[in-house]
């Protein structure tokens, strides 16, 4: 992990491999290129001409963009990196966080192979310097556990050896001794590292990460962070009438589990129960996925990644509130003792299920979680999951649908969301849709109407949801995965969404900010 210091020191004396600037887009059509707040320093050591330069260069402020150009006479860094903000605040305004945040994970990632970069970007106040904090730490971040070659000195003389993420962040215009400061910067820290270990967890390999392998992990950090844990296997689940779980994970030699993680606090006035989709590799099961669709079905875990992510991050801000996290994992696969279409399957809530599609396995195994954790009487369950493909649709690739049965709390859900930077949206749950899961033979379908998939979905969870408890579900099959060309902070291949909205969620809970 990168680490990451607050400092006075002036860029022009410190000793690093590159100075880390902002510019932004000028108001107006004859706005030119403007110099942040934070590189005043930088600025003057080119008389005042950085943006000219920069100008000169190609440089035009857009969000993301990068610049090189080698620093002034005297500096003890060799390079100044120009980083894109966006357009120039309104009058009055400032540079918003997420814009710090995106600008800071382009710079880290502009970095990879240097040993210490200082960043001079805008910092108004405590926020800002979190901002930049946690958008260093998730640019910085490189999963290459598997990568490398088997001779090191053979890769060395061919340079392909991978180059390590920035070492080292100094964040320059901190307080190092001011107590708000600090206590962004380590909650940054603390969001950051779990939100990479979702990460890690969703880029790891399924032939080293099936449901036994994902407890054990959930098993370690519960230990290492005092986090009460228990682990259901396959004999549990089946004693205890996991249908859904079980009828996911049947076909499978890696068999199922059901990881329950409690943090509590003394404090704590409310509690929060957060219920992760952990499909460690969908196939479709015998509802086979078409060629071209299988290749990134490791990342079909990525909800109960978060979720397991979100509980450890509470139990390390040590938030007054409890949090219970449900990690259900199966491994979906065809085999002769797969479930088929047509069966019907006994839920843990005992509702019984018509399998339409082995491929809708992941409500499956969602709504035995949720039945489970509404025997504790939360006052709130989340669920998150890479649910459904019509949520791509209708949302894109880098947007969660938010659904509820309390307009409220989805509400507060979607603006917290956009609060720390994750893009979402709020979905409805139309009552007209849920006739079309109406079975024959059993309480009801896994399948329904094909328009509007998404929401048909989220109908089938609410359904297990418990008498009076509130209930979101947040469907990340989007964002969850990123296939394209890394940006801002955000990496190509798993990305850890929803981690931070479930925090802030926690957070919120904990202070009184949501009833």
């Amino acid at each position: 992990m990168t680490a990451l210091t607050l400092s006075t020191a002036a860029a022009t004396g410190l000793r690093a491999d590159a100075i880390v600037v902002g510019v932004a887009k000028g108001a107006g059509s004859k706005g030119g290129l403007v110099v942040a707040p934070g590189a005043e320093a930088v600025d003057k050591a080119y008389d005042g001409k950085l943006a000219s330069v920069l100008e000169t260069l190609g440089a035009s402020g857009g969000e993301g963009e990068v610049t090189k150009l080698p620093a002034p006479s005297g500096f003890k860094a060799p390079v100044v990196v120009a980083v894109g903000l966006g357009e120039v605040p309104e009058k009055d305004e400032t540079y918003g966080t997420d814009a710090l945040r995106r600008a800071a994970g382009a710079a880290a990632r502009a970095l990879t192979g240097s040993k210490k970069a200082a960043f001079a970007l805008p910092v108004e106040d405590a926020e800002d310097a979190g901002a930049l904090a946690e958008g260093a730490l998730l640019g910085a971040y490189s999963f290459d556990a598997y990568k490398g070659m088997a001779d090191a000195k053979s890769a060395k003389k061919n340079g392909k050896g991978a180059k390590a993420p920035l070492a080292e962040v100094a964040l320059l215009g901190g307080k190092p001794r001011d107590k708000a400061y600090k206590a962004a910067v380590d909650r940054a820290v603390a969001v950051a590292e779990e939100l990479n270990r979702a990460r890690d967890l969703v880029n790891t390999p399924p032939n080293d990460l099936n449901p036994e392998a994902f407890a054990a992990v959930a098993q370690a950090a519960a230990k290492e962070h005092g986090i009460k844990v228990q682990v259901l296997d396959e004999k549990a689940l089946t004693k205890g009438g996991f249908g859904g779980i079980l009828g996911v994970g049947v076909g499978s030699e890696a068999p199922p589990r059901l990881v329950k993680l409690s943090y509590t606090s003394s404090k704590a006035k409310k509690h929060l129960a957060f219920v992760g989709k952990g499909i460690t590799y969908d196939s479709g099961g015998i509802s086979l996925k078409p060629a071209g669709h299988n290749e990134t079905m490791k990342c079909d875990m990525a909800g109960a990644a978060a979720v397991f992510a979100a509980v450890v991050a509470a139990a390390r801000l040590g938030l007054e509130v409890n949090v219970t996290g449900w990690l259900a994992l199966a491994e979906n696969m065809p085999s002769g003792s797969a479930t088929r279409p047509g069966d019907v399957l006994r839920m843990y809530s005992g509702k019984t299920v018509e399998v339409l599609n082995t491929d809708a396995e992941g409500r499956l195994v969602l709504a035995d979680a949720i039945a489970k954790a509404s025997e504790d009487q939360p006052d709130a369950i989340v669920d998150v999951a890479t649910l459904t493909g019509a949520m791509m649709m209708a949302l894109g690739n880098r947007t969660f649908g938010i659904m509820a049965n309390d307009d409220a709390f989805r509400a507060s859900i979607h603006e917290i969301a956009e609060e720390v930077g994750e893009p979402s949206w709020p979905m409805p749950l139309p009552t007209d849709l849920r006739k079309g899961m109406d079975s024959p033979t059993a309480d009801i379908a896994n399948m329904g109407e094909r328009m509007g998939g998404g929401l048909v979905a989220g109908l089938f969870l609410k359904e297990f949801v418990g008498e009076g408890i509130t209930w979101a579900h947040l469907d990340i099959a989007g964002p969850a995965f990123h296939e394209g060309a890394p940006y801002g902070y955000t990496p190509k291949g798993g990305t850890g969404s929803a981690v931070r909205t479930l925090v802030r969620l926690a957070e919120h809970t904990a202070s009184g900010d949501l009833g």
